[in-house]
């Protein structure tokens, strides 16, 4: 399974299943793999985890 990494307007970042649009709120980062990829790509670059609101 093809999976992209979403990102909300909080900078908040997730997993998506690539064949389904990504839920309200969401959008494609521009990143897709498997799940190990993503969640490596998101651990790389989510660097700070909190809200953009609380930043």
């Amino acid at each position: 399974m093809t999976y992209l990494v979403v990102v909300n307007d909080e900078e908040q970042y997730s997993i998506w299943p690539a064949e389904t649009a990504p839920p309200d709120g969401w959008r494609p980062e521009g990143t897709s793999g498997t799940k190990e990829e993503c969640l490596d790509h998101i651990e790389r670059v989510w660097t700070d985890m909190r809200p953009k609101s609380a930043r």
